[in-house]
C-alpha cells in the first residue's frame, strides 16, 4: 500500500511539474535554470548512492537545497524507504515549486523551505546539517547574474569554503561548494550539473575541490547526444563524492555513456593525473568519447604559429550588418562600411577569393558599420548615416550591453581582415571536423561566430616570402582530425561543439613544422627571445 501511495504522487508530481513548466517561455526557464530531473534518471542516482552507503550506515537526513516539485526526494523514497528518512528538507525559491512539493510530499516527511538557498546557508537559519544530498542546482549561466549577487555569492563562497570561485561560473557551482559545507561529515552527496565545468578555466576551483577537499567517488558524464532535459542545451555529469578528504592513492571512477549501472566505458583515474588535466571530458577513452587530443603538450602548437582571436561583436547584428546593396541604396558612405563575412551556416565555400575592391566573392555581399566620427559630425557629413542611425533608438539597438560601452557607439571593434578563420561552433562526430577552416583572400573580418587566425612568428615570415603557401597552410588546417578538435573545445547538449580561441591554440601543428621544417628554428628563436627580453 505505501509503494502505491508513492507511485500515485510521483505520477502527481510530474502531471504538476508539466504543468507548472507549461506556464513558462522556454526563455524564462532558461535565465531561471529550471530543468526538472526525470523521475528514471532521479532514481538510478539515488540508488548508486544507496549502493555505497551500504544498508547498516545511519538514518539517513536528507537534503535537496533546489527542490523543485520534488524528483529527488521522490528518488530517495524509492531507494531507501520512509522508514530509514529519519528527516528531510527541501529548499526552494520558486513559490509554485515550493507549494507543489510541500502539498505532495510533506505527509512523507518532508519539509519545504520556501527562500533562497543561497541567503539561507548565510543567514545560519539552515535546517541541521545533512548526511545526504541529492541535487539538480539551478542551471543559470553568469551573464543571467547580475553583478552584486555575483559578487556577494563569490564573497560567501570563499567565506564558508576558502574557494575562490570565478566570476565566469554559473549558478550550480555555488550551490555544490555551499551545500558541502553545510553537509555534515562524512555525509553523501549526488550532483546532477553541467560538465562544462570540466572543460573550461573558469571551472579549476571545483576542479581543485573536487580532488583535493572532499573524495570523489564517481564522475559519470553522459553521452552528449543523449540530452537529459530536452529543452536544456546542456551536457550533463552525475557527481558523487563523499565530505572527507581523499585517502592515499584514492582513484575517482570516471564513466561514459549508457547509465549509472551500465555505463558505456568506465577508468579509474589517480588524482595526481586528474590535478594536472586540463579537459576532463576527456575521461574515459571510449569510441564516442572522442574528446582526446594527439599532442604530449611538449610539441608545437597553433597558438606558435597564429594570434587567434574572436572576430567582432557588434552588438546587434541585424543593425549593424547591412546587404551591400542595400548600404548603397541607402546612400551609407563606403568609407564607413567595411566588408564582413556571412554566418557560417550561409558560406558554403571554404576558401573565398576577392573582387576588386577587396569584397568577397560570394553571392550575397555584406557590410558592418564601423564609424569613429563623434554623433555631431557624422549629422553635418553624412546625413544618410545619421538618418539610419537615428532609427537605433526606437529599436532598442543603443540599450545592449556592448553598444552601451562604446564611445562612439557604432564604432566596431579593430579587427584587420584575415587570411584565416575557423567557424566557432559546429557539428561532427569521428574523423570529421565538427568546425570549418576558411581561407580568406578578401578584405572581408567576421563576426564572433568566427575565430580569426593571424599568422605570426615563422608563419607569418615565410608567408611574406612565399605567398602562394597560404594553400598549404589551409590543407593542413583542414587535415586536423575532429578529435582533437572535439577534444581540446567543449562539447554542449545534443552534439554541439564550440571552441574558443585559446583551445583552438593548444591543438597540435606538428604536421606544419613537418612540412617546413624552418618554423621549428623561428619558433625556438622567439620563445628565447621572449625569455630573455
Amino acid at each position: 500500500m505505501i509503494a502505491q501511495n508513492h507511485n500515485t504522487t510521483e505520477a502527481q508530481r510530474q502531471a504538476i511539474q508539466a504543468a507548472i513548466d507549461a506556464t513558462r517561455s522556454a526563455a524564462e526557464r532558461n535565465r531561471l535554470g529550471q530543468f526538472a530531473t526525470p523521475n528514471a534518471l532521479a532514481v538510478d542516482i539515488a540508488r548508486y548512492v544507496g549502493s555505497l552507503i551500504g544498508t547498516r550506515k545511519r538514518a539517513i537526513r536528507f537534503a535537496d537545497p533546489s527542490i523543485g516539485s520534488g524528483s529527488f526526494y521522490s528518488a530517495a523514497l524509492t531507494a531507501f524507504g520512509s522508514k530509514r528518512i529519519e528527516s528531510a528538507v527541501g529548499v526552494e525559491l520558486d513559490p509554485a515549486f515550493a507549494d507543489a512539493a510541500r502539498d505532495l510530499w510533506a505527509d512523507a516527511g518532508l519539509e519545504v523551505v520556501c527562500a533562497d538557498f543561497t541567503r539561507v546557508v548565510a543567514n545560519g537559519s539552515c535546517p541541521p546539517a545533512p548526511n545526504l544530498i541529492l541535487a539538480n542546482p539551478p542551471y543559470v549561466r553568469h551573464h543571467h547574474m547580475d553583478r552584486a549577487d555575483k559578487e556577494r555569492l563569490q564573497r560567501l563562497a570563499f567565506k564558508m569554503t576558502g574557494v575562490e570561485v570565478s566570476g565566469l561560473a554559473g549558478l550550480y557551482v555555488y550551490f555544490l561548494l555551499l551545500a558541502t559545507a553545510w553537509m555534515q561529515d562524512d555525509g553523501y552527496a549526488a550532483w546532477l550539473i553541467p560538465s562544462e565545468f570540466m572543460d573550461v578555466n573558469y571551472g579549476g576551483a571545483l576542479k581543485r575541490y573536487l580532488t583535493d577537499r572532499v573524495t570523489l567517488i564517481r564522475a559519470h558524464r553522459f553521452d552528449p547526444d543523449d540530452v537529459q532535459f530536452g529543452d536544456a542545451l546542456v551536457s550533463s555529469v552525475v557527481l558523487v563524492f563523499k565530505k572527507a578528504p581523499p585517502p592515499p592513492g584514492h582513484q575517482p571512477q570516471f564513466t561514459f555513456g549508457g547509465t549509472l549501472e551500465r555505463p558505456h566505458a568506465s577508468d579509474r583515474l589517480a588524482l595526481d593525473r586528474l590535478r594536472t588535466a586540463h579537459k576532463w571530458t576527456a575521461y574515459p577513452s571510449h569510441a564516442k568519447n572522442d574528446r582526446h587530443t594527439i599532442g604530449d603538450g611538449t610539441g608545437p602548437t597553433l597558438s606558435d604559429l597564429f594570434r587567434i582571436q574572436r572576430g567582432i561583436a557588434t552588438g546587434d547584428n541585424k543593425f549593424f550588418i547591412l546587404g551591400r546593396a542595400d548600404a548603397n541604396l541607402r546612400g551609407l558612405p563606403p568609407k564607413y562600411l567595411r566588408p564582413i563575412l556571412p554566418s557560417p551556416r550561409h558560406l558554403r565555400a571554404t576558401v573565398i577569393d576577392a573582387a576588386e575592391d577587396g569584397y568577397p566573392l560570394i553571392d550575397r555581399q555584406l557590410c558592418v558599420i564601423d564609424c569613429d566620427l563623434p554623433e555631431h559630425l557624422v549629422e553635418q557629413r553624412h546625413p544618410a548615416l545619421w538618418d539610419y542611425l537615428q532609427s537605433a533608438g526606437a529599436l532598442g539597438v543603443k540599450d545592449g550591453y556592448l553598444v552601451g560601452k562604446r564611445t562612439p557607439w557604432y564604432k566596431q571593434e579593430k579587427r584587420e581582415p584575415c587570411p584565416f578563420l575557423c567557424t566557432y561552433m559546429g557539428r561532427g562526430s569521428n574523423d570529421k571536423q565538427p568546425f570549418r577552416f576558411i581561407h580568406n583572400r578578401s578584405q572581408a573580418i567576421g563576426t564572433n561566430l568566427f575565430l580569426m587566425l593571424y599568422p605570426q612568428n615563422g608563419l607569418a615570415a615565410m608567408l611574406r616570402k612565399h605567398p602562394t603557401r597560404a594553400a598549404d597552410v589551409h590543407e593542413l588546417l583542414s587535415r586536423v582530425t575532429g578529435h582533437e578538435l572535439r577534444g581540446e573545445g567543449r562539447v554542449y547538449g545534443g552534439g554541439l561543439n564550440k571552441i574558443e580561441p585559446s583551445e583552438l591554440g593548444r591543438v597540435s601543428a606538428a604536421s606544419f613544422v613537418d612540412r617546413w621544417p624552418v618554423l621549428s628554428e623561428r619558433r625556438h628563436t622567439a620563445t628565447q627571445t621572449n625569455l630573455f627580453s
